[in-house]
């Protein structure tokens, strides 16, 4: 290879990347857009209602439902970043993604990520407060403090983003062929034409360390929490107390797991079903049924939502 055509690939590889194909059969194509189409307007529905049953009854206006309201509007941010694009590239028979394209879905997917884990750590000292400590909750919980704990969840995310776009873009690339359907950093990583064993330890220090303290707070209030539901007299106060927790928890860990397994698991060179179903599980499924958890074991979000749907929204009911 002359230098000419070398220096046509790099450029190449400056450029645009080339993303996974579920399929190169081009009615399967057509089938996986309105599949995504469904699955992208079955989660923004479900978020936009969360959004607006919150903001629209006062009732819901303390600081577990504007922490529950953030945490949808992370889960829109993060299935915007790579649904579309993949729906476009169904619709088009196209596997293009240009450079900076793939830049932004890693900076914004580490962005909604990591601040999505660091409100549901938040969101477990609001329930710990509220159910172990509940004389001092209006003043520990007050709105300073939870706009205070809003911002600090934002800018841990914005920080987290740019750091890992930066530290996985850094070094050249040798392929411009991404083995996922979107940009993800451990594919990402396996493209480097340099030793990247210091990129992927400071990435995966970096993200432990951010992930085991949030993990390790959110169990020690879970054991506060639950230490004091069980000293409830009443079973009616311990379901209401377990109705409350047990979403957050759910949606904790299924994003713990799956998480774990994509970026924890030792990287391969060939690309494997199970990194794609993974990959799908831990960025579409949270968005999704986080609406279904909440508004299914939530009474006042049901009789928020059954408000503002009308009467036909006897489903809530």
């Amino acid at each position: 290879m002359d230098k000419k055509e070398q220096s046509n690939i790099n450029r190449s590889f400056h450029s645009e990347f080339l993303l996974l194909e579920f399929s190169e059969v081009r009615e399967l194509q057509i089938l996986q857009f309105f599949g995504f189409l469904l699955y992208y307007l079955a989660t923004v529905i479900g978020n936009l209602l969360i959004i607006s049953a919150v903001a629209s009854d006062h009732r819901l206006h303390t600081p577990m439902y504007f922490f529950l309201m953030n945490l949808a509007m992370q889960d829109l941010g993060q299935v915007s970043v790579i649904i579309p694009k993949s729906m476009a590239n169904s619709l088009m028979n196209t596997r293009h993604i240009s450079y900076s394209g793939c830049v932004a879905q890693v900076f914004f997917l580490m962005f909604f990520a990591s601040s999505d884990f660091s409100l549901l750590t938040v969101m477990a000292y609001d329930r710990y407060i509220a159910i172990c400590n509940p004389l001092q909750y209006e003043m520990l919980m007050n709105k300073q403090a939870c706009i205070q704990m809003i911002a600090s969840v934002w800018i841990t995310g914005f920080l987290y983003g740019v750091l890992n776009a930066g530290g996985t873009f850094a070094p050249p690339f040798c392929s411009n062929v991404v083995n996922q359907f979107f940009c993800e950093i451990p594919q990402l990583l396996k493209l480097v034409c340099s030793d990247v064993n210091q990129i992927e330890i400071g990435a995966l220090v970096l993200g432990i360390v951010l992930v085991f303290c949030c993990f390790i707070f959110i169990i020690i209030t879970y054991v506060h929490i639950f230490t004091s539901v069980l000293r409830i007299p009443s079973t009616k106060g311990r379901q209401k107390a377990f109705s409350t927790c047990l979403p957050h928890l759910t949606v904790v860990s299924i994003l713990l797991t799956t998480g774990f397994f994509t970026y924890l698991k030792p990287t391969s060179n060939s690309p494997s079903h199970l990194d794609l179903a993974f990959s799908m599980i831990y960025s579409m499924v949270p968005p999704l049924i986080n609406p279904i958890i909440y508004s299914m074991r939530n009474k006042e979000i049901k009789n928020a939502l059954s408000k503002l749907l009308g009467s036909g929204a006897l489903f809530f009911k």
